[in-house]
């Protein structure tokens, strides 16, 4: 990583850390050893420590005044970055932001790169790995449940229980070095089965809560399909209580994907209204239809809609081919009127609704969180793992755990059991940062806003 092969971070950066538009408020933020100096090069007005100073900023070779300001200053260690950090709290619009960033960028400060103050909490100790991948998660959260279990995240829970299990290994694999080192001395006979049993049962348990603690991260996405005029788009503004899609009677209104996120019982939908799927030889028509089979591929679940009014046609059985292999609901949609539709061979549930009247949609939200969570519906206080790249460096863990487990029982040498215990404890360490490569690192933060 550039930032950390030629040291920059030690270098004084700033950045904007509020979104780019129009608001009541901007911050412009730095954090380095000159943050102080190069705010006072700026500032006309008392720059005092943990006090909210007010003043103007002016630019030093015109000594006009750019805005009107209140300036924080915070001195290292007991920041965010545990570096001096100084945060300027402007009017919010993108010119004072901007030239205020200039002209700190003008007198020493080096723009942020994306997520650097995040990484700089890191590498200087305030927070591990986990919990700088946290800040983004809260960041990103489209619901209290998922708002929720980042906060677990960024207040040490999951890194808390990592560091439990890695405590249980290192002391077995100290005791293992000891003989291994030492053979022809006496080492105090240990008990080495009961922790490492121990520690995979605390890895079994985290790595249950993976799948639904990604669906909080994450969301589900949903397409909704169906062939033209049976009312997807009613059922999409139904669900998202909004006229997000036009509905008219005339069929293949849809021409194109819409994508909107709705919150149900706290778990994010990704919802995708899709173009209706039929044979077409109309060009825009045929390629929303393409669009439409994409979004199928790439579904967590399938919303399957019927027109119940009418008998099931060709078009119907299609589709139906199309999605067998997928989680999917049906709504039978225009239960308002005399039903004609035969549903009974379909293999999926089965959900009655009236998209002009709002019929069963409360059990079609009902049904898709079940859907999504296998039936757990209710969110706890209970850690939950929610980062598929933990999730992933824990099944490996728990893989290596076992082989030596199994070695153990064997008979095997404790040079080789050794080994798969350090490769647990350098997974485990890949979570929490003890033992990251600098590659993943620019990974991680690339992902994260500047000002960050």
């Amino acid at each position: 990583m550039i930032l950390l092969k030629r040291k920059m971070y030690q270098d004084t950066i700033a950045a904007i850390s509020t979104p780019l538009g129009e608001g009541g408020i901007g911050i412009v933020r730095l954090s380095g050893k000159e943050a102080r100096t190069i705010t006072e090069k700026v500032f006309k007005g008392k720059l005092s420590h943990r006090h909210l100073n007010y003043g103007h900023i002016i630019d030093p070779e015109s000594d006009k005044v750019v805005d009107e300001v209140l300036v924080s200053y915070m001195a290292a260690p007991h920041t965010y970055t545990r570096e001096d950090v100084i945060e300027i709290n402007c009017h919010g619009g993108s010119m004072p932001l901007q030239q205020i960033l200039q002209l700190v960028l003008r007198y020493g400060a080096r723009l942020a790169q994306p997520g650097e103050f995040t990484l700089r909490a890191f590498l200087n100790g305030r927070i591990d790995l986990a919990q700088a991948e946290s800040v983004l998660d809260i960041v990103r959260a489209k619901t209290q449940a998922s708002l929720q279990v980042a906060m677990q995240g960024l207040e040490g829970h999951l890194s808390a229980a990592i560091k439990a299990i890695r405590t249980q290994l290192m002391s077995v694999l100290a005791y293992l070095t000891a003989r291994i080192d030492f053979p022809e001395d006496e080492v105090e006979e240990q008990d080495i089965l009961q922790p490492l049993n121990e520690a995979l049962e605390s890895l079994r348990q985290l790595i249950a809560t993976a799948d639904r603690g990604i669906i909080y991260r994450q969301g589900v996405r949903v397409a909704i399909v169906g062939r033209p005029n049976v009312g997807k788009s009613s059922l999409l503004n139904r669900l998202l209580r909004q006229d997000r899609a036009i509905v008219t009677p005339i069929p293949g209104t849809t021409r194109d994907t819409i994508e909107e996120v709705v919150n149900l019982k706290g778990v994010p939908f990704i919802l995708v209204d899709t173009a209706g799927i039929t044979r077409s030889k109309e060009l825009v028509e045929s390629l929303g239809i393409e669009r439409s089979r994409r979004a199928i591929e790439q579904a967590d679940i399938i919303l399957l809609v019927i027109d119940i009014s009418e008998p099931m046609i060709k078009a119907d059985k299609e589709i139906i081919d199309l999605i067998a292999d997928k989680a999917a609901l049906v709504a039978a949609n225009k239960c308002d009127l005399p039903q004609q539709a035969k549903l009974e061979k379909l293999p999926w549930e089965v959900v009655f609704t009236s998209a002009l009247f709002g019929e069963g949609l409360d059990e079609l939200e009902e049904k898709m969180v079940n859907l999504a969570l296998g039936g757990k519906v209710s969110m706890s206080n209970a850690l939950l793992v929610s980062n598929p790249r933990h999730k992933s460096l824990l099944e490996r863990t728990e893989r290596h755990l076992t082989q030596a487990l199994s070695g153990i029982k064997m008979g095997m040498p404790d040079d080789f059991i050794s080994i798969d215990l350090t490769s647990a404890l350098n997974a485990l360490g890949e979570i929490t940062g003890e033992t990251v490569p600098e590659e993943l690192l620019e990974t991680i933060f690339s992902h994260f806003c500047i000002g960050k």
